[in-house]
């Protein structure tokens, strides 16, 4: 018995999914692609949906378990849409000890989101890795792909409080 592709709705049509299918069919459906075929379809999409997963398992006949793991295995894939600027603290054991859990309990007080989370205006994705492979200058912080270290609390907070927009309290009375 045979199973039939997984239908994906939303997905059908688009053309993005054709530009997948190519490079797919250039790796020659090779499942130790995986990766390079996740980052095409996050190139493309923007981040990794559950359906674009289910989707890529089944063109490499591979368990969707074991594409969910690689996708959320290594922290340059995202599974949910990222802001327009990225904030990654790593929490590696170097960065640990020097102070990224000061780091990001300060961010996650600041932008009223947690690890993993964007903020509600589409601005700031707030991200950990477990580890960048920076020790020598933790606790090491990236700020949209730059690799900054040394890092504190109110150097990181005011680093990303130049990107989020004011809060405005539609309670207050116009003057």
């Amino acid at each position: 018995m045979t199973t039939a592709p997984p239908t994906h709705s939303h997905l059908s049509g688009d053309k993005r999914l054709k530009v997948l299918d190519a490079a797919i069919k250039r790796h020659q459906y090779q499942q130790d692609a995986l990766i390079e075929i996740l980052h095409k379809a996050q190139e493309l999409f923007g981040f990794l949906e559950n359906d674009l997963l289910l989707y890529i398992a089944h063109q490499l006949k591979l368990p969707p378990s074991r594409v969910y793991g690689v996708a959320t295995f290594y922290h340059l894939f995202s599974l949910a849409p990222q802001g327009v600027h990225s904030c990654v603290v790593c929490t590696g054991t170097a960065c640990y000890v020097k102070g990224a859990p000061a780091i990001l309990a300060d961010l996650e007080k600041s932008t009223h989101i947690h690890a993993g989370e964007t903020t509600p205006d589409g601005e700031l994705s707030l991200l950990t890795a477990r580890c960048l492979g920076a020790c020598g200058i933790a606790p090491a912080v990236v700020f949209d792909g730059e690799v900054a270290g040394h890092q504190t609390p109110a150097l990181v907070n005011e680093r990303v409080q130049g990107w989020l927009k004011p809060i405005q309290n539609s309670k207050l009375p116009l003057m």
